[in-house]
This record gives structure tokens, C-alpha cells and sequence, in this order.
């Protein structure tokens, strides 16, 4: 090369640079390409879109035709299609609109602050309090904890509740399922147990219900002493089925941040039932085939996913002791969700409405009742009272109808005339006043007391 061509070739190196690092800042100032897929089919709540190459929980973001952004979250997927469900309304979609990939995870609010306040599905105060401001946040998914490292159950909790502490005691890092249909008193039985319990920190998750049950859940049965240490996360009825599992995900969230900084959390969950439904209508709606009694599998795989969350934390942590209702719809306790949350949970209260239209409450059915961590946490002869009562007040049960009819001859069976001589005293240490509490000690008191021997004698109670 001469040196006139090589005079050329420096300049035009030269000239190239300068116009590289004019078009390089240039191009720093442009927003950064995002890639945009298309709407293209929506049935009932599911919608269809192609071009975007999100995962499975990715979220993304739909413009609709008012400019304003739906979030949705991508459920399924077939070939080039996925599948999202939406998040909130969808007025104002139209085919072809525009759908973005949506930067970074869900995050949960975490933190003191969030006490005595109300969230919705999406993580927002709903409560007309000034806005929520926390630094800290929790994943919505949560993180699995080795079972091998989990602490054991063998410590009581109290409730507050004379039928459960002494016949049903529950262990802190438990998880009870209470199973009851319409109108039996489990809101009631749980607002009790938030104002009542010995637990440092309330979580509870009013999943499907409906919207006057919020509030009135909120202000009547929390009230303002129950709400100082309480968290409240309500996505109601009317909420898209995936706002709905995420409000019970996001609650399960809450507890876990709260019992990984060594507190003792009482969740309760209201309703496991809701939580399976919504589930049921995103997969029936992606295509899954239904299997037991209209529940796809994907249910009964989601179920114990949530569950698994609660119960105690790792060695020098805290506890979730959990309440999950079921709820048996027409009183029928063989449905598939009740069956499949008896088979995951550490027992369960039965809610009878014999009981509660005798005006028992609460209706708590101590012979279709259990706690399967209860010969773990008390003693010999705490247990073996609860064993005896239990006895005692299914021997009447079996031979009422017999009685009230004049079949059974008094002193034919001596158990049976003293389960008819403690009927009365039976009954009323099964009932409990809304603004009375009974703890641990006092409840095994009067359990001893009722069973004290009148003129019929039985065997000791141990």
C-alpha cells in the first residue's frame, strides 16, 4: 500500500468511528425493542395469543383498546399458542391487540406494616388507609422446605376454644382442614380462634367467598383487637379464578415471611374448597379433561402444593399453624376435595348442622373429629379424658333413638346410664359464648370435672 492510499484508508477508519459513536449514542437513547405478539382468540376467560415466548407463570401485558394495559398470566401452551388467563377485567380487548412479555415476578408485600391491613388478590390495600409502604417483599410461589429439617410438632397451641383445646388440641406448626356447609358457624369458629389464640401473628385468606363477607368477617367477627395483629387478604367471588389462587398463594406468602423471622402464625384459610375451584375452571378452560367429579388432576396436584407451605420452619425458625376450610356442600363429607384435603392434613374438625340447629356452638362433631398430632403433644392422661369423653358421648349417640322411644332399660348397660346421667353436663361443656374464652389449662380442668363419676360408676379414666 502507498502512502497516499494509506492517507486514504486512515481517514476513512477515521470517518467510520465517528459516525459509529454518533449512531451508538444515538441508538443508547432508543427504548429497547420488545417483542410483541398478537390476540388472537379469547373463550369465556381464556385467551389465545402467538409471537411471545414466555414461560409457564410468565406474565405479559395486553393493550386493549383504550390504550390501557390487562395483565395476564400464561397458564398453558400448545405448539406456537399460549394460553393466558387474565388477572382483572378485559373490556375494551379486540383481535389482533398487542401482547408484551412483562419484566420480573410477582412479589409479594411483606413486613409489620402489612399488620391490620386488607389486601386484595394483586397485593393492593383495599381498606381506604393511607398506601401500604414496605420494603420488604416475598416470592408468590414460596420456597419448599426439606422435610428432614423441619422442627417437630410437640408443642400445644392454645385457641382459646374449650372444645379444641381439651378434645382436639391442636400443635403449633399443625394443619387442620374444618369441614362444614353453609350456615354451621366456621367464620364464627374462626373469628373466635384470631381473638383468642396464644399465636404471635394472624394471617387469614377469605378466598371466594362473597364480598358482603369480607367486611362483615373484618369489622363484627376480627373486630379492632383482632385486627391489630392480624392480616386480612380477601379476593372475593367475583374475582378472575387466578386472582383467586393467588390470593390464598399470597396469604400461605405472608405467613411464611412472618414465621421465618421466628414468629408463631396462625393462618386460617377461608376457603380451600374456592381455592380448588378456581383451579378447576383455569384447566377445564385450557383444555385439561376433567376426572373425579368434574376436578381435573391438575387440582388435586395444586392442593398439597399450597399446604406443604404451612407447618413449622426450619430449626431456630417460626411456625404456621393452619386452618383450611372444606367446604361439603350439602353436607356431604365424600366429595373430592374434602377427600383429598383429609388425606393431606394433620386432621380435621367436622362442623355438624344437627348440632348447630340445636344450638350448640360451636358445632363442633367430636366423633367425626380428629387431631393426629394430639397422642404427640399432651400427656397420658390428658389424652386418655379425651379418649373417655369421646366414648362416653358416642355410647349415648348410638342408643339415643332407643331411649327417647322407652327401648332401654335403665341399668341394662352401666356406660349408657352414665352417658345419660352426663348428657346434659356433656352439652353444655360443648358449647362456648362467643366472648368467652377457655384456654388450655382450664379446658382440661372441666373436662375432668364432667367426668367425675355422680351415682353410676365407671372404671377410671386411666
Amino acid at each position: 500500500m502507498n502512502p497516499t492510499e494509506d492517507n486514504h484508508y486512515l481517514k476513512g477508519r477515521k470517518l467510520a468511528a465517528t459516525q459509529l459513536s454518533r449512531y451508538e449514542a444515538f441508538c443508547q437513547t432508543m427504548p429497547p425493542m420488545i417483542r410483541e405478539g398478537k390476540l388472537t382468540r379469547m373463550v369465556g376467560m381464556t385467551l389465545e395469543a402467538v409471537g411471545c415466548n414466555v414461560s409457564i407463570g410468565g406474565r405479559c401485558h395486553i393493550k386493549s383498546a383504550g390504550s390501557e394495559l390487562v395483565e395476564a398470566e400464561v397458564v398453558g401452551f400448545s405448539g406456537e399458542k399460549i394460553f393466558l388467563m387474565p388477572v382483572g377485567p378485559v373490556d375494551g380487548l379486540k383481535p389482533g391487540a398487542s401482547v408484551y412479555a412483562a419484566k420480573g415476578v410477582r412479589k409479594v408485600p411483606a413486613g409489620e406494616e402489612l399488620l391490620g391491613r386488607v389486601l386484595n388478590g394483586k397485593g393492593e390495600v383495599i381498606d381506604g388507609k393511607p398506601p401500604l409502604k414496605t420494603e420488604e417483599t416475598s416470592s408468590l410461589v414460596g420456597v419448599s422446605i426439606n422435610p428432614l429439617h423441619r422442627q417437630p410438632i410437640d408443642q400445644p397451641l392454645d385457641v382459646g376454644i374449650r372444645t379444641i383445646n381439651a378434645l382436639l388440641t391442636i400443635g403449633i406448626g399443625q394443619r387442620m382442614g374444618l369441614f362444614a356447609g353453609s350456615g354451621v358457624g366456621k367464620s364464627v369458629l374462626l373469628g373466635m380462634m384470631t381473638k383468642y389464640t396464644t399465636a404471635d401473628i394472624i394471617v387469614v385468606g377469605l378466598i371466594g367467598e362473597r364480598g358482603r363477607e369480607v367486611k362483615e368477617f373484618i369489622e363484627t367477627i376480627l373486630g379492632e383487637e383482632g385486627m391489630k395483629r392480624s392480616v386480612v387478604v380477601a379476593s372475593p367471588a367475583d374475582d378472575p379464578p387466578l386472582l383467586r389462587i393467588h390470593g390464598a398463594m399470597m396469604a400461605t406468602a405472608i405467613a411464611e415471611h412472618f414465621r421465618d423471622k421466628g414468629k408463631k402464625v396462625l393462618l386460617l384459610m377461608d376457603s380451600l374448597t374456592r381455592f380448588a375451584q378456581a383451579q378447576r375452571e383455569i384447566a377445564l378452560a385450557v383444555g385439561e379433561p376433567p376426572a373425579t367429579k368434574g376436578y381435573p388432576p391438575s387440582v388435586f396436584a395444586k392442593l398439597p402444593q399450597l399446604v406443604e407451605r404451612a407447618g413449622n420452619g426450619m430449626n431456630g425458625k417460626g411456625s404456621i399453624t393452619a386452618f383450611y376450610t372444606v367446604l361439603t356442600e350439602g353436607d356431604d363429607v365424600q366429595d373430592p376435595v374434602a377427600d383429598a384435603a383429609r388425606a393431606i392434613l394433620d386432621g380435621h374438625i367436622v362442623l355438624s348442622r344437627r348440632l348447630a340447629e340445636e344450638g350448640i356452638y360451636p358445632a363442633i362433631d367430636i366423633e367425626a373429629s380428629i387431631s393426629r398430632v394430639m397422642p404427640n403433644i399432651v400427656d397420658a392422661e390428658s389424652l386418655a379424658l379425651a379418649q373417655k369423653f369421646k366414648q362416653v358421648y358416642s355410647a349415648y349417640e348410638q342408643s339415643k333413638d332407643l331411649i327417647s322411644v322407652g327401648a332401654y332399660a335403665i341399668g341394662s348397660d352401666p356406660e349408657i346410664d352414665f352417658a345419660i346421667d352426663k348428657r346434659y353436663a356433656f352439652r353444655e361443656y360443648l358449647k362456648q359464648g362467643l366472648e368467652t374464652k377457655v384456654q388450655l389449662a382450664p379446658a382440661r380442668a372441666e373436662l375432668i370435672e364432667v367426668l367425675k363419676p355422680e351415682d353410676k360408676q365407671l372404671p377410671s379414666v386411666t
